[in-house]
């Protein structure tokens, strides 16, 4: 048996995962047109060879930070929402760490609403579309796990009645526009970002409690 490659190594998915953090932030302050696979390299503090090496093109690129981005949205909601417990408390959760996601890996957040802009447009190649497509679906996972936790929570009375597939678009779009005004300020602390998290949280649940009598 031959030895693993580089790419599957533990060396190589770091180094893989610090090219991507370096492909975030250029996509994200460029733009997909205008960014180019030097401007990668350079933030990456490497020649091109090496980005070559784990990822063909810059569209590769591209949708590979798209589809980090919800690998990282379902590694920090899916805990709470299949955990034990009240489903309010759970959403909550979810909507806490969703929301610090955000902050902490904005980069990541922001390309995947450019990646998602670019497939409403419909400004694609077949291939792209196809990529597109694929992670369409992770978002889509994403959404179902939170639909999941509000139908729960309607059935245990946490909630108002309501249609949790319908509920969960405008509950999502205020976490998600975190994306697009959060900018981190100078001496933030990690305090300061949470308190942002918990305020975001109450409203996200909140607007689902039953109403007063």
């Amino acid at each position: 048996m031959g030895r693993p490659s580089l790419i599957d190594s533990t060396e190589g998915i770091e180094k893989r995962l610090a090219i991507l953090d370096a492909a975030a932030s250029v996509f994200m302050n460029l733009g997909f047109s205008a960014a180019s696979l030097d401007d990668i390299s350079e933030a990456y503090g490497a020649t091109k060879g090496i980005i070559y090496y784990y990822y063909r093109n810059k569209s590769a690129l591209f949708f590979a930070v798209q589809r980090r981005a919800m690998e990282l949205t379902r590694e920090a909601i899916e805990p709470h929402a299949l955990a034990d417990g009240r489903p309010a408390a759970r959403l909550r959760g979810m909507a806490h760490d969703h929301t610090l996601l955000m902050m902490e890996h904005l980069a990541y957040l922001r390309v995947a609403a450019q990646g998602l802009e670019l497939h409403l447009t419909g400004r694609t190649t077949a291939s792209e579309r196809a990529e597109l497509e694929e992670i369409l679906k992770l978002r889509a996972a994403n959404e179902a796990l939170y639909v999941r936790v509000i139908e729960e929570g309607v059935a245990s009375g946490d909630f108002r009645s309501m249609d949790p597939k319908l509920v969960v678009k405008p509950l999502l779009g205020a976490l998600n526009w975190t994306s697009r005004w959060y900018h981190p300020r100078k001496n933030e602390t990690a305090k300061d970002r949470g308190h942002v998290a918990d305020e975001l949280a109450d409203f996200a649940v909140s607007a689902l409690l039953p109403h007063p009598r």
